[in-house]
């Protein structure tokens, strides 16, 4: 299945497992990338000290291809790159933040470079600081989002019409239907996110992934755009949250209710009623936990029967 993403990253199938927080641990990376798609490390949960240490463990797990995703919002992002370089990751994957920060610096040392983004504006821009290749996620994805609630089927060809680099779609999907149908819009391959949360290897809490397992549609939304757009499963805090905008809160009195540390408590401790939740659109069609190669073998081969399908319409 070689593309420019498959020659990009060196990997056998174009699917990157994305880097999630408090889920894309070493042991989910590493899984990843022994299946033969993109393993990323989720940079965003981790002080310094523990990312080198899951960068470590996940060069000792794997001899394939993993990179690390790293949110460029967090103030000690400088110690993060350094860690990044010296233990010799070769894919970093950027979001939250202005590309032009930091691609230049990371591709001097030989350092592929990617960034996320949830429009056209910020796909341009993204390729005008020179990243490798895009992610345009949609807003069914979980966790923080674009404000604009472009959704995937719409982002894909709009960012693509524009773009001479690589596209990966992101964003609703996590079946081989989804990752033919982004590939058919004009996606070089997929980011896949909430279907590797309900993962055996995911470092995600056994009580958060049966929550996406048994997850409908209608059980996530779109919420805390005056802050930063996430999408969360609605339970207590969610409905707190909601109570909350009845009063037309000021930012301050909304970072007041959100506190710290919330989405650890929910995701990585498994506080299914105060903690933040984070999951896409798609959990409604994710119905059990599975090994990651499973996972990979199921999109792979479904993917290959749509393309069937598809030849015979």
């Amino acid at each position: 299945m070689a593309n420019r993403i498959t020659s990009l990253f060196n990997i056998k199938y174009p699917i990157i497992q994305a880097g999630m927080i408090w889920n894309s641990g070493w042991e989910l990376a590493s899984a990843a990338s022994n299946s033969g798609i993109l393993g990323l490390i989720g940079a965003g949960s981790m002080y310094p000290d523990v990312l080198r240490e899951h960068i470590q463990r996940c060069k000792a797990a794997t001899d394939q291809p993993f990179g690390v995703n790293v949110p460029m919002l967090y103030p000690n992002v400088q110690e993060i790159m350094d860690i990044i370089v010296e233990e010799g990751v070769k894919i970093v994957f950027t979001s939250a933040g202005n590309p032009k920060t930091w691609t230049k610096w990371l591709q001097d040392k030989g350092i592929t470079v990617v960034h996320v983004v949830s429009s056209v504006k910020f796909a341009l821009k993204s390729e005008e600081a020179g990243v490798d290749a895009i992610v345009a996620e949609g807003f069914e994805a979980g966790g923080h989002n674009g404000r604009d609630e472009t959704t995937t089927l719409t982002l894909i060809p709009m960012v693509k019409e524009q773009l001479q680099i690589p596209l990966i779609a992101a964003g609703g999907i996590a079946t081989g239907k989804a990752m033919l149908a982004c590939m058919i819009l004009g996606a070089d391959g997929v980011q896949v996110g909430s279907r590797f949360v309900a993962s055996e290897e995911s470092s995600a809490h056994q009580e958060f992934k049966k929550v996406v397992v048994n997850a409908k549609e209608g059980d996530t939304q779109l919420t805390l755009k005056e802050l930063a757009p996430v999408r969360l499963v609605k339970n207590k805090f969610y409905n707190e949250l909601q109570e909350l905008y009845k009063t037309s809160p000021t930012p301050e009195q909304l970072k007041q209710l959100l506190g710290r540390a919330r989405a650890k408590r929910g995701m990585f401790e498994g506080d299914l009623e105060d903690g933040e939740l984070e999951i896409g659109q798609v959990a409604g069609l994710i119905h059990s936990v599975k090994p990651v190669a499973e996972i990979v073998n199921d999109m792979i081969t479904e993917f290959e029967d749509a393309k069937k399908t598809v030849a015979s319409f």
